[in-house]
């Protein structure tokens, strides 16, 4: 090849390889480059990429990254997890106390939703006693003091006075509530130095609404109050209801029976309260809008219908205590009932008290006319009418002749007046009240027959009328008479019975012999107005219908006026226009003083049917120990008489179809 020329040289290969030689003119050493090595590709410039260069990453320097990541991930995460332990250590170890308390303040809780109470109606509707809601009004001076004293520390622009709230608050309770508070009792309340102070427990819903508008810092509680508009009337009967003195003050919606049928029938009356989860503000009572929660709703409590007339029982109660006060008597007790169905249309006492006063005497609010039993006297007469009659031992006009007196066992028994022997006829042995001749008719009857026929009568046993604390009475077993109990039964001492169960026996021979137990509840009326009767008792055939009749008829003679002996002993309780079957009483109390029956202390009674030729309603009546020298006090007679012709009025009884006849009772 020409000197000057590069050409393609083949070049020896080590170990014989050859390589072909370039024609390209040598490489130029670079600096820092030593000969032989293989220089590194140049760099291409990239728009962007900074003066010079672009650095590559390299595969090492990715893999140093990632590391790096996981290191400070861990970090991290040990971190937080030191820092959580921490802090569960700070609330739990430090903390524990003030968040309890804070959680106290703003928790759930679980309030009463209350049910309301049923109402007691009398046989026509007319409400006896009824509920309604009211408010209590409650302030806390303490917190409102300091809430005011804190806001002023903010120095407000206009600050707020204590003084002045307090005294505006009282105020506007005077002018709500009227005179039953005084703005100076108010104010000491409102200023006072407690937690938690009542201002006061009834006042209606509108104007505690009104109040809590203007006065945001009064405290408004839910209440119930028990209302009875007649006051007095069937207060013995219907008793009354309110809170229980150991209740919180919360739960003072809860109404309950202390007295009489509202205590008796207090489950159906109360009904169920339900419940409600709530949250509540704060250090305040206030309910979270939105927070009720696991609600049991309220089932509200069903009414009452009974018997009674309510007219009829305030007549009746007028009556009582007026001729309470004429007779003298320590107390005077009356029962008004259906001939036919044993219902109870009035039950009353001289001495009637108000539901709506506060601490109420147990001695006021007994009821005596079941739970207190006398002697009734020769009212008890009529079981010896219905056996002699029902066992064939005599008949009406039949006639004994009625010694003076006669000795039964070891006692010997006279008549209320003294006369020698008289002729009387069946009838005028009841209608003229005679002991002797009662006597002389119960021997022949027998203790065996007269003891079944107090049996099926009920005497000794309670009616079962529905009313708290009935008295059974007092009928000794007739395996433990002595010999003068049969002198004392058949004119009604030795044994005793409430007014109630003596009417019962009335009722008897009013009803042609069938006594119905008698009822004053007529029906219980659930919430949703569906009617529940209450069970009608059986009634129990006691004498045949024409035994019953005969008795009846034969009792109408203890009204009738008439000559030469042939007055009845009431002839105050006849009724013009009707037949009155009726039977007087008088029977001596037992003096324990002196160990014998008195002399001065008497129980007067009567009992009666009008009218008796088609009997509709009977009428039982008590005096206890009136004074036996007034006009009043030796006879009930003139008390029957107001409320038979009351009773002929008020249920347009038609007029008996015939004159009550007059008929003999002493013979010649």
């Amino acid at each position: 090849m020409p000197q000057g020329k590069r050409g393609a040289a083949t070049r020896a290969k080590p170990d014989g390889v050859s390589h072909e030689k370039r024609t390209a003119a040598p490489r130029a050493k670079r600096a820092g480059v030593p000969q032989g090595k293989r220089a590194a590709a140049p760099k291409v410039k990239r728009e962007g990429a900074g003066p010079g260069r672009v650095r590559r990453v390299s595969k090492r320097a990715t893999g140093t990254d990632h590391r790096v990541r996981v290191v400070v991930s861990r970090f991290l995460l040990i971190a937080s997890l030191v820092a959580a332990g921490l802090k569960l250590v700070q609330v739990q170890g430090f903390e524990a106390e003030a968040l309890a308390a804070r959680a106290e303040r703003q928790r759930v809780t679980k309030i009463p939703i209350p049910a309301s109470r049923g109402s007691i109606v009398d046989r026509n509707g007319v409400k006896l006693a009824f509920s309604v809601e009211t408010r209590a009004l409650a302030y806390r001076p303490n917190a409102q003091r300091a809430e005011i004293e804190a806001f002023n520390k903010t120095k407000p622009a206009k600050p707020l006075s204590f003084e002045q709230e307090t005294a505006d608050l009282a105020k506007a309770l005077v002018h709500e509530l009227g005179p039953r508070v005084s703005e100076q009792d108010m104010l000491a309340k409102l200023r006072s130095d407690d937690t938690f102070v009542y201002l006061d427990q009834d006042v209606e819903p509108a104007k505690a609404r009104e109040l809590k508008q203007a006065f945001p810092a009064l405290n408004v509680e839910y209440r119930a109050k028990r209302e009875y508009p007649g006051g007095y009337l069937a207060s013995n009967i219907v008793g009354f209801a309110n809170w229980r003195k150991d209740e919180p003050d919360q739960q003072k919606h809860n109404l309950h029976g202390l007295v009489g049928l509202e205590m008796l029938r207090d489950n159906d009356l109360a009904g169920n309260p339900g419940s409600q989860q709530v949250e509540t503000s704060e250090g305040t009572d206030v309910v979270i809008p939105g927070s009720e929660r696991d609600v049991v709703a309220a089932v509200n409590g069903s009414d009452l219908e009974l018997t009674i007339d309510a007219d009829l029982q305030y007549f009746v109660q007028q009556k009582a205590a007026e001729y309470g006060k004429r007779s003298g008597a320590k107390s005077v007790s009356v029962v008004v009932m259906d001939a036919k169905t044993g219902e109870v249309y009035a039950l009353a006492n001289d001495k009637a008290f108000d539901p709506t006063a506060g601490g109420l005497d147990p001695k006021v609010t007994a009821d005596p006319s079941v739970t207190t039993p006398y002697e009734p006297g020769s009212v008890n007469k009529v079981v010896t009418a219905m056996a002699a009659l029902e066992y064939g031992v005599t008949t009406p006009d039949a006639v004994t002749s009625v010694p003076g007196s006669i000795k039964v066992a070891d006692r010997v028994v006279g008549d209320a007046w003294d006369h020698g022997r008289l002729n009387l006829t069946t009838t005028g042995i009841f209608a003229k009240s005679s002991n002797v001749g009662t006597l002389m008719l119960a021997d022949q009857v027998g203790p065996d027959r007269y003891a079944a026929l107090l049996e099926r009568l009920g005497i000794g046993k309670r009616t079962g009328v529905g009313l708290p604390g009935e008295s059974p009475g007092r009928l000794l077993p007739q395996s433990q008479w002595s010999g003068s109990t049969f002198g004392n039964l058949p004119i009604g001492q030795g044994l005793s019975m409430t007014v109630l169960q003596m009417a019962g026996m009335y009722q008897a021979v009013a009803n042609d012999g069938v006594r119905v137990p008698p009822r004053i509840i007529k029906a219980k009326v659930a919430p949703d107005g569906a009617e529940v009767a209450e069970p009608r008792p059986e009634g129990v055939r006691v004498v045949s219908p024409e035994t019953a009749r005969a008795t009846r008829d034969m009792l109408r003679a203890v009204t009738q006026k008439a000559p030469n002996q042939n007055s009845g002993t009431a002839p105050a309780a006849a009724v013009p226009g009707y037949q009155i079957s009726g039977k007087t009483g008088t029977a001596q109390q037992f003096d324990a003083a002196i160990g014998r029956y008195s002399d001065s202390k008497y129980w007067i009674t009567f009992a009666g049917i009008v009218p008796a030729d088609n009997p509709r309603f009977v009428v039982g009546m008590v005096y206890d120990t009136p004074v036996y020298s007034t006009p009043d006090g030796h006879s009930a007679a003139p008390f029957f008489h107001d409320v038979a012709t009351f009773l002929t009025q008020r249920y347009n009884i038609p007029l008996s179809r015939e004159q009550t006849p007059i008929v003999p009772l002493v013979k010649p």
